[in-house]
């Protein structure tokens, strides 16, 4: 048996492809799992628990369906779906996790988790996420009609796209000084998140001993899946068409 993970999918209504590759990874590979990790990002954005759309009930019943088959399934918030909450766990059957969470893969301890935190030298995003992050602001929000959201979150997307065409490469990138705290601080020589959209497995010494950092990719053109058993480790990409 193999455990999942997969991040940055970016589902929405406008990319019907991405969300067949969602149902196909959800009918197909993740019913065989011991369980699936979601590590943020999963969708677009998130405007609340409450979304009566076709398209996110769409995705609450295919974790629904898996969770009934008795699949642990665990969700990280993004960036794009900090606004995730109890709803639509319990609608889900998905556990919720922290920010940063270690968990235990066949013997071996690994901390999961979005990303974001680990990109220290944007300090404006950061400021921006401590500022979502406050639960009076998250309240107000959750209690607005839900189309003055959807306008909402509409600016927020063309803020966000705008910012990112400003950035540099590098200022969104993780740094490896705090890579490494989080890894020291959790007692863990493995360390899995999502964000960057640079999948890519990273090998490195941490306190005199072999460690490894995995980056899961984004899905676009292709999609990307990590795969751990007992005795592998693979990140392993497909095609999206």
């Amino acid at each position: 048996m193999t455990t999942l993970f997969i991040s940055d999918l970016h589902l929405s209504p406008n990319v019907p492809k991405l969300n067949q590759a969602f149902f196909h990874f959800m009918q197909e590979e993740a019913p065989h799992a011991d369980a699936v990790y979601v590590l943020g990002d999963l969708f677009d954005f998130w405007t609340g628990d409450d979304d009566p759309s076709p398209f996110c009930r769409s995705i609450i019943d295919a974790f629904k369906q898996l969770t009934n088959q008795g699949v642990p399934c665990y969700f990280t918030r993004g960036n794009r779906d900090f606004l995730v909450g109890k709803r639509f766990a319990k609608e889900t059957g998905v556990t919720l996790l922290g920010d940063e969470t270690v968990i235990e893969l066949y013997g071996r301890k690994a901390v999961v988790l979005h990303g974001d935190t680990l990109c220290t030298l944007d300090e404006a995003y950061l400021n921006y996420r401590k500022k979502v992050h406050l639960p009076w602001l998250q309240w107000l929000f959750n209690h607005l009609p839900f189309s003055v959201r959807e306008k909402i979150v509409a600016r927020i997307k063309g803020d966000i796209k705008h910012d990112k065409q400003s950035k540099s490469l590098d200022i969104m990138d993780v740094t490896q000084s705090e890579v490494e705290k989080v890894m020291r601080d959790h007692q863990v020589d493995l360390m899995i998140h999502g964000h960057t959209h640079r999948p890519n497995v990273h090998r490195f010494t941490l306190n005199q001993q072999p460690a490894s950092r995995v980056v899961l990719g984004d899905w676009g053109e292709q999609g990307y899946i990590l795969r751990i058993d007992d005795e592998t480790m693979s990140l392993d990409s497909f095609a999206i068409d």
